[in-house]
Order: structure tokens, then C-alpha cells, then sequence
């Protein structure tokens, strides 16, 4: 790893000025290590520190947001929801709260992410942002579609971890377990950039499949900062976040789901959100799921019925076919859990 220049910014508009585009740096016509001449911003570092010693990226510069007022602010907004600032940590997410008060699926989410010394550094904006952990993609020596290659090496190749769903290019998984609770819960990015321009995406849509731009894992422009998430209201929303992993204290998951229930007094389910982690290069909501919950009563069949229905569209590879009756039983769990 290359020596660079560290700095911290005092402010979103200074720290703007400094943000480099993490994907399109890597995007090496030679296919050797990261471009040189980029000035990165730090959240947690986490991610960055793992690209950097892994010589696939090698800025000149890295400045810290760890000085700039309110991003680590966790606030009401005047909807009745919560905004999440980018710089708060998964281990503080795990355990504020009113996040586990009133959404306990982004809790169990955060605190089920990587282990607690990670945890205690890693922020809730970073672990959106970070790149795939595809070990294709993670080698210097493999120049894959993601880093401006010609193929996607996994499609044929060693692919037990990677994507079952949404896999004709790029067969990536989404490496945030809170991203998905977050897309579940409607959960928006809130995004500035140096000029103090301010836009809201819901981050169903900030996040991008390899249909979209292969090279790329989320809608962030050059320039731009995420300096929070704004999470919805919850109130009347009943939700589970459930993950299988080999090693379940701090592994990535081979599994996640996140579901979301709005029921009525009766105890219809008048809306239902489930998304499936580990699943697809994005969260990936299984629609077909969601419909069938729609206007009945949650019981056993029903969850199983919804678990049956999550693998619509499915297309597992030659290694990784054992997550559908993985991704099925965590989904009637999850459902029966949540309705209970």
C-alpha cells in the first residue's frame, strides 16, 4: 500500500470537493492496481482500507468526514420518521433506541453485520457504499466486468456466494445487510453535493443492477455525499430481519430477508414488503411474494406459500443453487415472525 496524504474536512461542502467516484477509479484499462491521482473520502474506512490493501485502489489523498457537524445525528423529521446520519455507526444502529423501538429490522440488520469491533467502526453510510466482495472482483489479477473487463468470471467459475437472481452479467451479491431492512422499510438516501444541492432517492432506486451500469453498485454522482438516510414512519408496521451464515457471529450472510407487514385490526395484511439480501447485485424484492400476502390473513400456509413464491424469477449458477430453500424458509420465518 502506497503512501498518501490524510486530511479532515470541516464541512459537507469541503468534503464534497474531495469525493472521487470509488467506481469509476478502478475502472483500469490495464487491469493493474487502482489510478493514483484521486482524492477519496473516508467514512468509516473499513472498505476503503480493504481496497487499498488489496492494490486496488491507491489514492493520493484521503480526507476523514469524521469532523463534520451531524452526520453522526440520528433526529425525528417532520413526517414521524427518523433521519439516520451517514456517519453513524452500525454498532450505535444496533443499539439506539429508537431505532429498536420502532425499527427493529434495521437493528437486527446492523447488529447481526461483521463483528462488533467492526462494528464499532464501521458507519451506517459506508456499509451502504461498499463495493462487492465478489473474489473475482477483489483480486487485481482478474480485470472483471465491474473493473472494465470483458466477462463476469463467477458466471462460470466459483459462484457458491454470488447472485441467484438477476445474474446474466454481473453475478455480484450486495454486500449491506442493512441495505436490506432499508429497502423493505422504503427507507430514502439523502444526498448533497459541493454546490449545497440536495436530492432524495428512494434507495430501491439508488441502487443499480448490471442491466443498468455494470460497473457500478448505486446511483451516487461525482461530487455527491450521502449524509443520511430518512427512514419512513413505522408506526403500525410489524417487520423481522432474518440472516443465515456459516460463521453466524460475523460473517457475511449467505441468506437475508427483511420483511415489513402493514396489518389491519383484523389482522389482514394490507401491505407486505420482502426483500431478499445475498440474493442479487441489489436488495431484491420478491414482488410476487409480496402479492400474495395482500388482503389475507397471515397463518403458517399462507408464509409458506409467500416463501414458495420469493424464488420467482430465480437462476441459480452450477454452485449456488442450495440458497433457494434457504432464501424460502427464512422467508415464511421471517413473515410468521413479523405477523406475530
Amino acid at each position: 500500500m502506497r503512501n498518501f496524504a490524510f486530511g479532515k474536512a470541516q464541512s459537507v461542502a469541503q468534503a464534497s470537493a474531495s469525493a472521487s467516484l470509488v467506481a469509476e477509479a478502478m475502472l483500469v484499462p490495464d487491469g493493474g492496481a487502482g489510478l493514483n491521482d484521486l482524492r477519496i473520502v473516508k467514512a468509516g474506512g473499513i472498505d476503503l482500507m480493504d481496497l487499498m490493501k488489496e492494490g486496488l485502489l491507491a489514492p493520493a489523498e484521503v480526507t476523514s468526514l469524521a469532523a463534520v457537524p451531524g452526520l453522526d445525528a440520528i433526529a425525528p423529521t417532520p413526517e414521524g420518521g427518523l433521519r439516520v446520519g451517514s456517519m453513524v455507526t452500525l454498532a450505535r444502529l444496533a443499539e439506539d433506541p429508537a431505532i429498536r423501538g420502532r425499527y427493529p429490522a434495521l437493528a437486527e440488520a446492523a447488529g447481526s453485520s461483521a463483528s462488533p469491533q467492526i462494528r464499532a467502526a464501521a458507519t451506517f453510510g459506508g456499509n451502504l457504499l461498499q463495493r462487492p466482495r465478489c473474489w473475482y472482483f477483489r483480486l487485481a489479477e482478474f480485470r472483471c466486468l465491474r473493473k472494465g473487463g470483458g466477462h463476469c468470471y463467477a458466471i462460470a467459475g466459483e459462484n457458491a456466494y454470488h447472485a441467484i437472481f438477476d445474474n446474466r452479467f454481473c453475478a455480484i451479491v450486495h454486500p449491506s445487510t442493512s441495505a436490506t431492512a432499508l429497502v423493505a422499510l422504503r427507507a430514502e438516501a439523502e444526498l448533497t453535493d459541493a454546490d449545497g444541492g440536495t436530492r432524495r432517492v428512494a434507495l430501491e432506486d439508488f441502487f443499480i443492477g448490471p442491466d443498468r451500469d455494470v460497473q457500478r453498485e448505486n446511483d451516487l454522482r461525482q461530487g455527491e455525499l450521502l449524509i443520511a438516510v430518512l427512514l419512513p414512519p413505522s408506526a403500525g408496521l410489524s417487520m423481522k430481519h432474518m440472516k443465515l451464515a456459516q460463521k453466524e457471529s460475523f460473517d457475511w450472510p449467505l441468506a437475508d430477508v427483511a420483511v415489513v407487514l402493514d396489518l389491519s385490526d383484523g389482522g389482514a395484511c394490507r401491505r407486505a414488503s420482502i426483500v431478499l439480501g445475498a440474493a442479487a447485485p441489489t436488495p431484491w424484492r420478491a414482488r410476487a411474494a409480496e402479492a400474495a400476502l395482500t388482503g389475507k390473513r397471515i397463518d403458517a400456509d399462507a408464509a409458506a406459500a409467500a416463501g414458495r413464491l420469493a424464488l420467482d424469477g430465480a437462476t441459480p449458477l452450477s454452485g449456488n443453487a442450495y440458497k433457494a430453500p434457504m432464501f424460502e424458509a427464512l422467508v415464511k420465518r421471517a413473515i410468521l415472525a413479523a405477523a406475530s
